[in-house]
C-alpha cells in the first residue's frame, strides 16, 4: 500500500469521527498551548527583570549599609544600619583611591508630601549630588538638573519624576512652578524622562533635591551624615570587578574593619543581579513546562485510549483488509499515521491558541510574554511524537488481529 493511500485512509477515518477526533486532540491542544504560554511567560519575565536591572546601568555598583542590631539583640535586614556616610561617598569619588570609578552618587531618602494649590501627593524625596543623573543613567524631559552651586547653597530647588509631576500638576510641563513641602516652597527646575519601574517600585515617582537641602530641610532622622545607598559608576563594564575591589578595600580601611566577612556594607554588581534573576526564572520556566508536560501526557493517554476504541470498532474492517491481502505492516502503519495526524493537528491548534493568548494576555497581566519560535517548532514535534508513541500499542494490536477472528466479529 502506497504512503499516499495510507495517508488518505487515515485522514478519512479521522474525518468520519470528527467529534471523537476533536475530543482526542483536546488534551494535546491544552498541553501544547500551556507549553507555549509557560515558556513565553518565563522568557518574558526574565526579559522584564533583566531590562529593569539593566536600566540602572550595566556598569553600576550599588553599595548598601549592613544590618543593624537593637538593644535586645535582634538584627534587622541588610540596609537597616547607618554605616555609610557622605564622607564615604566623597572618599569613593577619589580618582586616586578608586581609579576605576567614573562617578559616584550617594542617596539619602525621605517620604515627603508635596503640595500645589489644592493638590497634594506623597512621594520619596531623594537627596543626592549633581552626578546622580549620569550615575543612574537618567535623562531630563524638561528643564535641567541642579548644579554644584545649588548643592553648595542648599537651594530650594527640586526635580520631579514624570509620574509625580503628572499626579500633582496633571502635566509634566511644569518647569518654573513651585511646590510646597512642610511650608517651604521649592522651585521645579526639571522633570525626569520616564524610566518605567523596578519590580513593584516606580522609577518615575520621586522628587530629587540637592543633598545639602535634604540634610538641612527634609531629613528628620537626625543622622545627617548617614546615607542609604552609594552608587558607583565604573569607567566601563570591564572595569566593574576592579572598581568593586577598590571600593571594598577603601571602605574596609575607612571603617577600620580587617576582614571582608565582618564588613558592615555590601557591594552588589548589576551583572550578578541579572544572573541571579535569570537563574530563578529559568528554574521557574522548567517547573511550569514540567506541569504542562503532564497535560501532554494526559493527552497522549487519551490518544491511546481512543485509538484502542477505534481498533475495536473497526475489527471487521481490519479483517476484511487482511483477507484482501493487506499486510500487517499496512494495518499497523495506518493506525500509527492516524495517531500522528491527531498529534499534529492537536499540536497545530495548541500553537495557534498559545500564540493568540500570548498576544492578548500581556495587556491583562502587565507582563511581557515572549513568543519563542524554537518553542513553537519543538511543541509541534513533541505533539507528533506523542501521537506516535501512544499510537504504537493500538497499531500493533490492530496488526496482530487474525483475519478469520476479525471477520467473525459482530
Amino acid at each position: 500500500m502506497r504512503p499516499a493511500d495510507l495517508l488518505g485512509s487515515s485522514w478519512s477515518a479521522i474525518r468520519t469521527h470528527k467529534m471523537r477526533s476533536a475530543l482526542t486532540m483536546l488534551g494535546i491542544v491544552v498541553g501544547i498551548a500551556s507549553v507555549v504560554l509557560t515558556v513565553g511567560l518565563g522568557l518574558g519575565t526574565q526579559k522584564d527583570v533583566s531590562d529593569q536591572i539593566a536600566s540602572l546601568g550595566s556598569d553600576l555598583l550599588i553599595v548598601s549599609p549592613g544590618s543593624s542590631t537593637d538593644d535586645s539583640g535582634m538584627r534587622g535586614g541588610f540596609g537597616s544600619a547607618e554605616t555609610l556616610t557622605l564622607a564615604d561617598a566623597d572618599a569613593l569619588a577619589s580618582e586616586i583611591a578608586v581609579p576605576d570609578a567614573a562617578a559616584v552618587a550617594a542617596e539619602k531618602t525621605a517620604s515627603v508630601s508635596l503640595e500645589y494649590g489644592e493638590s497634594n501627593w506623597t512621594t520619596t524625596a531623594t537627596g543626592t549630588s549633581v552626578s546622580w543623573v549620569d550615575v543612574r543613567s537618567r535623562e531630563l524631559m524638561y528643564g535641567s538638573f541642579f548644579t554644584d552651586d545649588d548643592v553648595t547653597a542648599a537651594a530650594d530647588v527640586i526635580v520631579l519624576g514624570a509620574e509625580t509631576a503628572e499626579e500633582l500638576f496633571g502635566s509634566t510641563a511644569v518647569v518654573g512652578q513651585d511646590v510646597t513641602i512642610d511650608g517651604t516652597q521649592y522651585e521645579v527646575i526639571g522633570v525626569l524622562a520616564e524610566a518605567g519601574s523596578s519590580g513593584d517600585t516606580s522609577l518615575d515617582d520621586l522628587a530629587v533635591v540637592p543633598m545639602t537641602t535634604m540634610v538641612e530641610s527634609l531629613d528628620s532622622s537626625g543622622a545627617s551624615e548617614a546615607v542609604q545607598t552609594i552608587y558607583i559608576k565604573a569607567t566601563d563594564a570591564d572595569a566593574l570587578s576592579a572598581a568593586s575591589q577598590e571600593a571594598q578595600a577603601l571602605l574596609l580601611n575607612l571603617h577600620g574593619i580587617a576582614s571582608v566577612d565582618d564588613a558592615d556594607f555590601t557591594i552588589d554588581v548589576q551583572d550578578s543581579l541579572i544572573d541571579a534573576a535569570t537563574s530563578v526564572y529559568e528554574k521557574l520556566t522548567v517547573l511550569l513546562t514540567g506541569i504542562a508536560a503532564l497535560a501532554l501526557l494526559v493527552g497522549g493517554i487519551g490518544v491511546m485510549n481512543i485509538m484502542l476504541v477505534s481498533v475495536t470498532e473497526r475489527t471487521r474492517e481490519i479483517g476484511l483488509r487482511k483477507a484482501l491481502g493487506a499486510a500487517p505492516a499496512n494495518i499497523r502503519n495506518q493506525f500509527l499515521i492516524e495517531a500522528m495526524i491527531l498529534g499534529l493537528s492537536g499540536g497545530a491548534v495548541g500553537v495557534i491558541i498559545g500564540v493568540g493568548l500570548a498576544l492578548a494576555l500581556p495587556s491583562v497581566l502587565g507582563s511581557t510574554i515572549v513568543i519563542s519560535g524554537l518553542a513553537l517548532v519543538v511543541s509541534v514535534v513533541v505533539a507528533v511524537g506523542i501521537g506516535a508513541v501512544f499510537g504504537v500499542y493500538p497499531a500493533a494490536r490492530a496488526a496482530r488481529l487474525a483475519p478469520i477472528d476479525a471477520l467473525r466479529d459482530q
